[in-house]
């Protein structure tokens, strides 16, 4: 396995939307939503080291999540453990990954992924990914994974690209980015077929990354040059702890992709989602007659289809001509919301925080 190729887990966020199941103190990239007896995280971790070496893998976290992570992850050192002293989105979390393993291997090839994604074609995907790092290894190149999108899904964001390959490989020129579009404009991108979604998933060489951010971000770039001096000393976290919360809270895609000329995509189809909400999950799940999908012992159904309801063990749920509804039972809540309106559950859990405090949430 090549040594230069290394691989960072962003596993830092909250899954407010995966509510009341995901909580603050113990975040949906933790649970085992799927039921397989792995968590999210412990699936991901399992994934990547089959395209770099396992102890070139790194995890950046928020500080709280370090002792989960590491029990999850046993064999991991902790020295691959990155803590947040703050959330300030994507983009800063990976300047601090991409100095730190350039500080371990300055030829490092880097590829950078979500804790939380669900990829079905672990074989299609570990392909790819390796044709990705293996393009970024020779050229100064920035590469993101766009998904042939199956359905007008108004929950991604989308890739168009050209036609044209970059040689004889599989990357394509981006053209531009959309953030999440209406119906309406999503059934277009479709019809063009020259639309991707937007996995999240990134491949570069640390030397193109911070070309890019020097170039794009050169503040967040000027914050990082001012940490290397203290990476892997007993200083940095106590220097990162003062330079991060002065860092521009701005996503890697805002910041860098969507302004850079060098972005590469390479169209994949390795049974991905991005499991966001509990809708997604809803399609990943089996299902009974009614079409519902069913998570908890005790759990009956009467009159009563295409719903999701993930309950305690211990806890007795009946639901009576209910339909198209998310029912979540979890210690001291318990949600009920149309499928149709569960972008909203973000903003619910804010308004819960405020009127009834944190121990709700």
């Amino acid at each position: 396995m090549n040594s230069n190729y290394y691989c960072v887990i962003m596993a830092g966020g909250i899954g407010s939307r995966f509510w009341p199941m995901s909580r603050t103190n113990y975040p949906k990239q933790f649970l085992d939503i799927l039921g397989t007896g792995e968590s999210l995280l412990q699936q991901t971790f399992k994934r990547l080291s089959n395209v770099c070496p396992e102890e070139n893998i790194l995890i950046v976290t928020n500080e709280q999540y370090k002792d989960l992570v590491q029990e999850q992850l046993p064999a991991i050192n902790e020295s691959q453990v990155l803590c947040e002293p703050a959330r300030r989105n994507t983009a800063p979390c990976i300047a601090y990954a991409a100095y730190k393993v350039k500080a371990l291997n300055p030829n490092a090839v880097m590829l950078v992924a979500p804790s939380d994604h669900l990829i079905t074609d672990e074989k299609g995907f570990v392909e790819t990914a390796k044709e990705a790092l293996e393009n970024a290894s020779m050229q100064n190149i920035l590469v993101t994974l766009g998904i042939e999108p199956s359905r007008p899904d108004t929950g991604y964001g989308y890739i168009q690209y050209l036609s044209d390959t970059l040689g004889s490989s599989k990357l394509h020129k981006v053209k531009t980015f959309t953030e999440k579009p209406n119906l309406e404009l999503a059934n277009q991108f479709l019809d063009s077929g020259d639309f991707l979604w937007n996995s999240g998933i990134f491949i570069w060489s640390v030397e193109s990354i911070m070309k890019a951010m020097e170039e794009l971000m050169p503040e967040t770039q000027a914050n990082f040059e001012e940490l290397s001096a203290f990476i892997n000393t007993d200083q940095e976290q106590e220097q990162l702890n003062r330079i991060y919360p002065t860092c521009k809270n701005i996503s890697i895609d805002y910041g860098i992709m969507e302004k850079a000329e060098n972005v590469y995509v390479i169209p994949s189809s390795f049974g991905w989602s991005d499991l966001g909400t509990w809708g997604s999950l809803y399609e990943h799940k089996d299902h009974d007659e009614q079409g519902n999908a069913l998570q908890g012992k005790n759990v009956l159904v009467y009159n009563s289809s295409g719903n999701i309801v993930n309950a305690s063990s211990d806890k007795l749920v009946v639901l009576q001509g209910i339909e198209d509804c998310i029912v979540v039972e979890k210690d001291n809540v318990i949600l009920i919301c149309k499928k149709e309106q569960e972008q909203e559950i973000k903003q619910i859990v804010n308004n819960v925080k405020i009127e009834k405090g944190n121990g709700y949430v």
